[in-house]
């Protein structure tokens, strides 16, 4: 019975999963997933394109769309682990409006930071989405005292700065849609919960 009523509390967070899972395997169905072209005309962001067709969408699309398996499965992992965290103590509608506009803020930062470097790169992955979810995290922990269902936010804190670390020592990695989704999540994190006290 209680594992009935905590996935009720995380059906935000699991239905996610699913839709990304499902856009992956859709895409492997219709062609090759990994493809940066093929990405592209797709829903991935990509400025040149983007800005030839006078296209906007792929800015929320990307955040559904994956290169590999490995690509998929390390953001669904943190996804699912850390979402749960944010869900519960947020609520799910809460929880959803953060992790669709951290996400957005992540890919307008990223397409920003291509236009103005002339980075003209394919970029897919929930990675600014969950980066959304880690930055809520530890607005939520500072938010109630400094913990947050056993999580304190120290521990937080080196979580986050360990990815950061792990992600600009890593070749192909948009990092700046990372930075962006976390900024946007930590603020939206203390915005969302104006009215809402976190569960201890």
């Amino acid at each position: 019975m209680e594992s009935d009523n905590e996935f009720k509390k995380e059906k935000g967070c699991i239905g996610l999963a699913v839709i990304n899972i499902l856009v992956f395997a859709y895409m492997l169905i219709i062609g090759v997933a990994g493809d940066g072209e093929y990405m592209s005309t797709h829903g991935a962001i990509y400025p040149p394109f983007m800005l030839e067709k006078n296209m906007w969408y792929p800015l929320f699309t990307a955040m559904f769309m994956h290169f590999d398996v490995r690509h998929l499965a390390n953001n669904m992992i943190m996804l699912v682990a850390v979402g749960s965290y944010v869900e519960r103590n947020m609520g799910t509608i809460r929880f959803l409006v953060l992790y669709l506009l951290a996400g957005l803020a992540g890919n307008i930062l990223s397409f920003v930071n291509d236009i103005y470097g002339h980075l003209y790169t394919v970029s897919a992955g929930a990675s600014g989405a969950v980066f959304g979810l880690v930055g809520a995290l530890f607005a939520l922990a500072l938010k109630n005292r400094g913990n947050i269902e056993g999580l304190g936010a120290r521990r937080i804190l080196i979580m986050i700065i360990i990815s950061l670390l792990i992600g600009f020592t890593s070749a192909g990695v948009d990092n700046v849609a990372h930075v962006g989704g976390l900024i946007a999540g930590f603020l939206l994190g203390f915005l969302l919960l104006v009215h809402r006290k976190p569960v201890s």
